[in-house]
């Protein structure tokens, strides 16, 4: 009795094994009639729907970023495999037909917070969701939450499924929380801004989080309570440690700590003198994110996100052919600008620990393309 199933199962894992592969010569050749072609065939040999989106599209876009981060993909290639997996998706969700048209299970709506623009893992989401017989509002990337408020105002859905992939996002992921539970829908929050194990989205006071899109249809199987609509939560109540102001005035001072920061580092490194202007705008953009995370940090309260980020920061440099140690010289200017912020110093240090190679940062909750 146990060995046909171990034989199916290993069966089905080589065909998947098999199909990754061959989806991502297709995407890598940007050849999206091919990318098709694999996905259909798999689905005719009785592999899922779901197992399609959740066992090959979703690693091999994992594998487009990875690739993209080593410095093998360029950005246009890492886009264009993400568009091309982005029509292999509809192109499923077409040739499987709506399985629950009634929306049995009940509606959900699915969103990327405002800024984000990452919309695939919300669509894969979407798409499962839909698979399992519910009615889903699929409302894409870089949803303004005020509009996004008033949508779930008029279809009163059973839950907003909410995405973001960068942790620079969180603040307004926090704002989208906490106004569709003003008005009676509550949140099941995922991606990988809201860290992988959901520290974030429990910090930022989510009803649920769901690491995938698999268990996030089984918290909503189990159903999410509705909060009581009516009651708005000031942004204190979940986060008390914002009352210093430390993250206020960064996010007021970015444009000049990130010009203060650029000159402070024509003295520290000689060879930005010598910088076109392409490259000072880069090393300026460059800057800025630090700042974003720095700020993101500020908000959850949360060192391990920088860290996190300037140790994926160092990886991309390193794979670019710029050794990490660059970083250095822009944490010791910002810990300059800001010595009368001590919350700000302390993840600054982080940082800096990490440059060095003192502490192994945080993993998860990094950018892509």
């Amino acid at each position: 009795m146990i060995e046909p199933v171990i034989t199916e199962t290993a069966h089905e894992a080589q065909l998947l094994e098999l199909a990754r592969e061959a989806l991502w010569q297709a995407v890598c050749g940007r050849d999206e009639y091919a990318a098709r072609g694999v996905v259909f065939a798999l689905q005719d040999t009785g592999v899922s729907v779901e197992d399609v989106l959740l066992d090959v599209v979703a690693p091999v876009q994992r594998r487009v970023g990875a690739e993209w981060a080593a410095d093998r993909l360029t950005v246009a290639q890492e886009h264009a495999a993400t568009a091309i997996h982005e029509r292999v998706i509809a192109a499923l969700a077409h040739r499987s037909g709506e399985p629950a048209p009634d929306g049995a299970a009940g509606t959900v709506a699915v969103s990327c917070v405002e800024g984000e623009w990452h919309a695939l893992p919300a669509r894969i989401v979407a798409e499962v969701l839909q698979q399992r017989g519910y009615r889903v509002d699929f409302l894409g990337a870089q949803v303004p939450t005020a509009r996004l408020v008033t949508h779930l105002h008029q279809t009163a859905p059973v839950a907003l499924a909410l995405s973001s992939s960068l942790p620079t996002r969180l603040p307004d992921a926090h704002k989208a929380i906490t106004a569709a539970q003003a008005v009676g829908v509550p949140v099941l929050a995922g991606g990988a801004a809201f860290g992988a194990d959901g520290r974030h989205a429990r910090r930022l006071g989510a009803d649920a989080w769901a690491p995938d899109a698999r268990s996030a249809a089984a918290v909503l199987d189990r159903g999410l309570p509705r909060p009581r609509s009516g009651t708005v939560r000031q942004t204190v109540e979940d986060l008390p440690h914002l009352a210093d102001q430390e993250y206020t005035l960064i996010v007021r001072r970015k444009r000049q700590l990130v010009r203060n920061t650029l000159s402070g580092l024509d003295t520290r490194l000689p060879a930005m003198r010598s910088y076109g202007d392409a490259q000072r705008e880069r090393t300026a953009e460059d800057i800025g994110h630090i700042v974003e995370f720095l700020a993101a940090a500020l908000y959850t309260d949360d060192a391990d996100l920088f860290a996190g980020f300037i140790g994926w920061t160092g990886d991309i440099l390193s794979a670019r052919g710029v050794p990490a140690q660059v970083l250095a010289p822009c944490l010791a200017v910002l810990e300059e600008e800001l010595k009368d912020f001590p919350r700000a110093l302390g993840v600054l240090a982080v940082g800096r620990a990490v440059v060095r190679g003192a502490t192994s940062p945080a993993t998860g909750g990094v950018p892509t393309a």
